[in-house]
């Protein structure tokens, strides 16, 4: 708690306002997709689930660019563990997420189930790696 109010409140509140509304909207297209691939006449929640993955992009940068400032006014000699858990969550989550949304787009467009299967799949592991980001981050491993 000591640590959270000796810094500015701006950026880590943003910084942790990008993180909720990422994992809110990362976990309702997970929902959303298993939902729509047992249900293949659902067209609008193929549509629902493509424009919640487009909504977590606008988070995502909240998220990132407000951890960068932090990470940047903080005077760390060696970066700890959770930085790095947090670094793998954002750089290697931006391409699941990518991938995530690419295959959503095939899936509207397409209508096949194995594309919601596969939107189903990458969302949540990148739920995962967001849940053990935030893990890391609220216990400061390392």
């Amino acid at each position: 708690m000591t640590l959270a109010f000796s810094r500015p409140f701006w950026p880590l509140f943003l910084h942790i306002f990008g993180a909720m509304t990422t994992f809110g909207v990362i976990l309702t297209a997970v929902v959303l997709s298993v939902v729509a691939w047992r249900r293949p006449d659902a067209v609008f929640l193929r549509r629902a689930t493509f424009t919640t993955l487009l909504v977590s992009i606008p988070c995502f940068v909240v998220l990132r660019v407000f951890a960068q400032v932090i990470l940047d006014d903080e005077d760390f000699a060696k970066d700890p563990a959770w930085v790095g858990f947090g670094f793998l969550a954002t750089d290697a989550g931006l391409l699941v997420l990518l991938a995530s949304i690419g295959c959503a787009w095939w899936w509207v467009r397409s209508g096949k189930p194995v594309a919601g299967r596969i939107v189903a799949a990458l969302s949540s592991i990148y739920l995962l790696l967001l849940t053990i980001a935030m893990l890391a981050m609220s216990g400061k491993w390392g």
